[in-house]
């Protein structure tokens, strides 16, 4: 483990929990056992951004609901796992199929079931209002909170450090990402 940046610049993979990282942690359940989230535009453009720009994307959440996943595959990241109560072990499969060495991924988790999972990376980062625990085991607590902007802070300094922020102005968009798959 060295420098934070440089070794932020070294990132294979992002894995990211759902609410309370790409949301506030609000849910609205409704009758038929969905939910209602309520997700930040800028997180999820930096996300489309990335994922466009071929960097490996995994969400692990114990969340479910078909909005949810409709919002993930509206971003265009096809690998992600919800309802999962077991993530470490799900994060372990990413990695062995992916090829992915742990050390150079970057978990963004919020609350206590995030917490082995974040002890298998490298790089343990949570948005501002995570739990106690979590800002602990974490290299870097963001100055934003969950579903507020933490999830583009983590991937815009990556894409910065790697020199991939904002290296073309054509953007991302639902549609653009259809046509690219």
């Amino acid at each position: 483990m060295g420098n934070f940046k440089e070794d932020i610049a070294l990132t294979e993979a992002f894995v990211f929990d759902v609410d309370g990282v790409m949301t506030d942690g609000k849910i609205i359940p409704l009758a038929d056992g969905d939910f209602i989230r309520c997700y930040n535009a800028k997180d999820g453009y930096a996300l489309a951004y990335a994922k466009k720009l071929g960097y490996k994307i995994c969400i692990i959440s114990g969340g479910r609901g078909r909005t949810l996943e409709h919002r993930i595959q509206m971003l265009g990241i096809t690998e992600y796992h919800l309802d999962c109560m077991n993530k470490v072990a799900t994060l372990h499969d990413y990695f062995a199929r992916e090829g992915i060495n742990p050390a150079n991924v970057i978990y963004m988790g919020d609350d206590i079931p995030d917490l082995e999972c974040m002890r298998c990376v490298g790089i343990p980062v949570c948005p501002a209002d995570a739990a106690s625990e979590v800002i602990e085991a974490s290299r870097y607590v963001s100055e934003f909170r969950g579903g507020e902007g933490a999830v583009r802070d983590i991937i815009e300094q990556v894409l910065r450090a790697r020199g991939d922020w904002a290296r073309d102005s054509i953007g991302v968009t639902p549609s653009s990402l259809a046509a690219s798959r």
